[in-house]
């Protein structure tokens, strides 16, 4: 018996530009406000389909508070102008909350329980920090058998680093070449077909005048990649994590606010409202691994996603496997024996940086457009996951 009724396509996927946190481009904008404008962006890219048809929008988030509280899928519904039958739930599964909000989007439509979905993600780094802004921990995670779910981010890229014995030159060199790729990307406008350009509004008590000066600017370029980035400068910056360890800033991830959304339907809405899909959604896979080695987590999903579609891992054309950290990037490729040439080949999270929840969605928009340009057939967006997972779906072009 087939585990699915019909086929989920994809036939919208976008995202906005990736700003720097806390102190970017977005450090002022609301995440509502980001996830407002790729809904809308979403929507636009399929003209003839009647907003009134979805059923739900399923949004990840790693911190949903504060200004991302308040079930800011549901909100951001609203806020866009959706019709109000149109639901929304906010999902977390840590820096796979987009990834895995659009497997679960894919699956209501892939048994038969829904026609149109929207899934996505949004992550301001700037408004709620790591970890937000109460952390409260169960003292049991200190114990000895669960102490690595005490463990920071970082502290688990050391230990990866550690065990897998990737050298501080290894780190260094693949972020270097993440530079580059997402630079040279940058520069073929690789990035525009994904990307929808936000209006930055700015607004500033002139205590001269007694009023409030507006100005507005629009952003369209992810501002993370430095063209500036050698071995020699990163070799003078110092370990953040561990006295004597090797995971630095500049070999880690950077912190980001960005959000992304897709849209999601069914053969029959291709059908009936003439749409062209973009892609059809193949798997999802999420595998748990040790909490103190979370980063080794892809290792597990990638196999798993890939037998549940059906393909090997050879058939993988493109991969996006998220840069949590050089260190467990290049443990997962060495391991799998991945590609190099088919891992981020516009850059990673290192140089285009990682709105945790949103990281997903981002780069599957990055993932179904690349695939679209080079006429390629399988890709993949994958990814560690804090507290000791791995999550992978794959996507084929149609």
């Amino acid at each position: 018996m087939s585990k699915q009724l019909q086929d989920a396509y994809i036939v919208s996927a976008t995202r906005t530009p990736i700003g720097k946190a806390p102190r970017g481009m977005f450090r002022n904008t609301r995440p509502d406000d980001l996830l407002v404008r790729v809904l809308q962006s979403a929507l636009a890219q399929a003209p003839g389909l009647d907003p009134a048809l979805i059923t739900d929008a399923i949004i990840g988030c790693s911190f949903p508070e504060a200004e991302q509280g308040f079930n800011i899928a549901r909100q951001s519904v609203l806020l866009a102008g959706m019709p109000k039958t149109v639901g929304g739930v906010t999902v977390n599964r840590y820096c796979a909350s987009g990834i895995t909000a659009i497997a679960m989007a894919a699956d209501r439509i892939r048994v038969g329980e829904a026609d149109v979905m929207i899934a996505g993600g949004i992550e301001s780094m700037s408004m709620v920090p790591m970890m937000g802004h109460h952390p409260s921990m169960n003292l049991d995670m200190f114990s000895d058998e669960n102490i690595g779910m005490a463990y920071g981010m970082g502290l688990t890229a050391e230990k990866v680093a550690q065990q897998w014995k990737v050298t501080r030159e290894q780190q260094d060199a693949f972020s270097v070449e993440s530079h580059r790729r997402a630079i040279a990307a940058q520069q073929a406008g690789f990035f525009k077909a994904e990307t929808t350009p936000v209006e930055i509004i700015t607004r500033t008590p002139n205590l001269a005048t007694g009023q409030v000066d507006v100005s507005r600017r629009t952003v369209d370029t992810d501002e993370g990649a430095r063209a500036d980035s050698t071995m020699e400068s990163l070799a003078k910056l110092k370990p953040v994590f561990a006295a004597k360890g090797s995971v630095t800033a500049a070999n880690s991830s950077q912190m980001s606010d960005g959000a992304g959304a897709l849209l999601i339907v069914s053969e029959k809405i291709l059908r009936e409202h003439n749409l062209t899909p973009l892609a059809k959604f193949s798997s999802f896979a999420v595998r748990g691994v040790p909490p103190e080695i979370m980063g080794i987590g892809p290792k597990f999903a990638i196999p798993a996603a890939c037998a549940a579609a059906g393909i090997t891992q050879d058939q993988l054309d493109w991969i996006e496997l998220n840069e949590a950290f050089a260190a467990q990037a290049l443990a997962v490729i060495g391991d799998l024996g991945l590609d190099p040439s088919k891992v981020n080949p516009m850059g990673g999270a290192i140089a285009l940086g990682h709105p945790l929840g949103a990281t997903g969605a981002i780069r599957a928009a990055t993932v179904i457009h690349a695939l679209q340009r080079t006429k390629q057939k399988y890709g993949m967006v994958t990814m560690c996951v804090g507290a000791g997972m791995g999550a992978a779906g794959i996507f084929e072009r149609v």
